[in-house]
């Protein structure tokens, strides 16, 4: 038995499944098939996962099968372990090279764990016979989400409309996807950096600001966790003016989103561009609709088809778990956020964690704050008023037209994460 597979053995006997788990991101992929299987039945069996008790017993007994391997990481990643469907799901194409379906939801797991350049590897590699749904679809994807521009380009060439109605939306996203980037190419470099950019390829969207802390320590403008503060939100605000002077757009009306913190946003917004505030309609035209984060905001699932002149706005957007529709326009990035008014963590002069209340003012008094951007650790690169509105005009053609499509990949801009 190997080093990794006793230590996460070793957490599974101490009963830290979520423990076992975390090794197993980082080590699946050093086990053996039989240790793999050994160790996700028993964590299955602890969750209560009786489907993947059942696929691992079967890989145990037949670990050289391709059929149990398959199986496996098909379950792997149903229950979201992608990173443990991968070590199976590749023994399996090995031993069946041919095998379509194996092939298909390696690329899967490869892009759920964003290995977005090994699945358009695999998929390269298989070129002359690759299919055009979904397999042709996924490589155009991958090259997208992977930063490959021309590679995408070239396949999505090669790419028929699809004759089943359910892949039309699958192909008028990465259609649009490549349609953004030829747009924002003249005005940003889209390289490894470039968090606006390739945030507006992949789903649409113009974030406003780019983290002020972290920038060249792996954050390269996202947040991990931050404690939002009133003056960015109305910072936030303030930048969303210069996106809509940039682009043209003069919406009529605001309409918050359900929730204290979007009615507080919402409120502020009204006031600080003079419009009046009415009741949320995913049909009313030339609107604004706020949201201070989408996923706590229950309307948002009406607004994956735009109304015209509709412009969403999100201030915190949450990049690990995107909502189920991107906004238009957003604030900042972020994996775990507390807003302003939400009970939070300060550290004393003692050193000590202390824990402040929520702040239950009145909403139009939180929605008054001053405008009052961080000016975090000095190592983003500048970001003034004219570089947004800059690359705002220069993609105003292609923004906040057609559906809002959900994009779970971060894509070719990495930052560093809780795990």
């Amino acid at each position: 038995m190997g080093d990794e597979a006793a230590k996460a053995r070793e957490l599974l006997d101490a009963g830290d499944l979520p423990g076992t788990m975390r090794h197993l991101r980082f080590a699946a992929e050093k086990l053996t098939i039989e240790e793999l299987a050994d160790v996700v039945g028993r964590a299955s069996a602890a969750a209560g996962f009786d489907d993947l008790v059942a696929a691992s017993s079967a890989l145990a007994a037949s670990p050289e099968r391709p059929q149990a391997l398959y199986d496996f990481g098909y379950a792997c990643i149903e229950h979201g372990a992608a990173y443990a469907a991968v070590p199976a799901l590749s023994a399996a194409l090995r031993l069946a090279p041919g095998a379509l379906p194996v092939l298909t939801e390696l690329v899967v797991a490869l892009e759920d764990l964003v290995r977005h350049r090994e699945a358009v590897r695999l998929l390269e590699e298989r070129e002359a016979t690759l299919p055009p749904w979904p397999q042709r679809y996924l490589l155009v994807r991958n090259a997208v989400f992977a930063g490959d521009l021309a590679t995408a380009t070239r396949h999505l060439a090669r790419l028929p409309r699809p004759d089943d109605d359910g892949w039309a939306p699958a192909y008028h996203q990465v259609t649009r996807m490549l349609e953004r980037a030829e747009a924002a190419r003249a005005a940003t470099p889209l390289d490894d950096r470039d968090l606006r950019g390739w945030q507006f390829v992949l789903t649409g969207g113009l974030v406003t600001t780019l983290s002020p802390y972290g920038f060249e320590q792996g954050m390269t403008g996202r947040y991990a966790y931050t404690q939002d503060a009133a003056g960015t939100c109305r910072y936030g605000l303030h930048r969303l003016e210069q996106v809509l002077a940039a682009t043209g757009r003069s919406p009529s009306a605001v309409s918050p989103l359900a929730g204290r913190s979007s009615r507080i946003l919402g409120r502020a917004a009204a006031e600080v561009l003079g419009l009046p505030a009415v009741p949320f309609d995913p049909s009313r035209p030339d609107t604004l609709v706020v949201a201070y984060d989408l996923n706590e905001a229950g309307e948002a699932a009406g607004l994956r088809e735009r109304a015209p002149g509709q412009i969403l706005y999100e201030h915190a957007t949450c990049w690990t778990g995107p909502p189920a529709v991107p906004a238009d326009v957003s604030t900042f990035l972020h994996q775990v956020v507390v807003a302003p008014w939400a009970e939070r963590t300060r550290v004393t002069p003692g050193g000590e964690p202390e824990r402040l209340p929520a702040d239950d003012r009145p909403e139009a008094e939180l929605a008054a704050a001053a405008v009052a951007p961080d000016p975090g650790d000095g190592a983003t690169p500048p970001d003034g008023d004219a570089a947004l509105s800059a690359f705002a005009a220069a993609v105003a053609g292609e923004w906040a037209t057609g559906t809002r499509e959900r994009v779970a990949s971060p894509g070719p801009v990495p930052s560093s994460r809780f795990l």
